[in-house]
């Protein structure tokens, strides 16, 4: 392979180069794009065409596309610092706040919870299955209900809706229902100025201008869609739920169509690894020709 340095760029490279820059005026051109390039000119033109999809269509405005990829990039199942990064610059450069940057990571942080979404109703059955007379005794009434239906009232406030797979969870461990309750309000208890309702929540009109409903929901729907955590439970209830505020099949399907495209990763960064390689194999072999040639 010839050397890394992009001056070797053929005129059709060269064009490539070009339309990959402004394409991702915010994503630097590095050793990866470039060894993905002279090596496979065809399969990167590829993936500028799958990533340029949704923002020819532009159902969703360029700043949303940026939250989107970076609620993608961040979620605990990714985390691609490089892709964090350069969202995060685009979404700035489209008009994103600090607030609404902020929102996204905060929404993108509830991911974890999906451990008791999908652990509660497997250790229910567990315990019914070993002691059902038991379980009954101990979780079949709510040891305080006025706490229970206050915080089921609290959550359907603030989140716009109640789930039965809450249920469960609330009855064994009210504590960290509790907790979570406030974490994953956070975002939506904020004044947002771009929505006339916040899905009906109490409001701090001190805050500044944060995301809709709407977009809140397609955030959700970006890392359950994930090719790295594929929730499906939680994907169809907040599609249901973007629908119900407005959410169009054109702007759910690009926050779909971001996420398949982010499986380019793999590529870009295992292509970074081999221009690496190859430059040291290149070093390596001068310096066993300036030794062979006694210099």
């Amino acid at each position: 392979m010839a050397s890394q340095n992009s001056s070797s760029l053929d005129p059709e490279q060269e064009f490539l180069k070009r339309s990959f820059e402004e394409q991702n005026p915010h994503v630097p051109f590095d050793l990866g794009q470039e060894t993905l390039l002279k090596l496979s000119p065809r399969f990167f033109e590829s993936t500028l065409r799958l990533r340029g999809v949704p923002r020819r269509h532009g159902c969703l405005s360029p700043k949303i596309q940026s939250l989107i990829s970076l609620s993608l990039s961040s979620s605990l199942t990714t985390l691609h610092p490089p892709t964090i990064a350069s969202s995060t610059r685009a979404a700035l450069s489209h008009g994103a706040t600090p607030v609404e940057i902020l929102e996204t990571l905060q929404l993108t942080s509830t991911l974890g919870i999906h451990a008791c979404n999908i652990g509660v109703p497997i250790l229910v059955d567990v315990l019914k299955s070993h002691d059902p007379k038991g379980y009954e005794e101990e979780f079949g009434r709510a040891k305080d209900a006025e706490r229970e239906d206050k915080m089921k009232d609290e959550f359907t406030r603030n989140r716009g809706y109640w789930h039965t797979f809450w249920n469960d969870f609330l009855r064994l461990d009210p504590d960290f229902f509790e907790a979570y309750l406030e974490f994953s309000s956070v975002p939506w208890t904020r004044d947002t100025a771009s929505s006339t309702t916040n899905a009906g929540a109490d409001v701090d009109a001190t805050d500044p201008p944060g995301l809709p409903p709407k977009i809140k929901e397609l955030i959700y729907i970006a890392f359950d869609a994930s090719a790295t955590h594929l929730y499906t439970p939680g994907l169809k209830l907040h599609m249901e739920n973007a629908v119900r505020l407005g959410a169009t099949a054109g702007e759910i399907m690009e926050v779909l169509e971001i996420a398949g495209g982010q499986g380019v990763v793999a590529a870009e960064e295992g292509a970074r690894s081999l221009g690496e390689a190859l430059r040291e194999r290149e070093r390596e072999s001068g310096r066993g020709e300036k030794r062979g040639s006694g210099v």
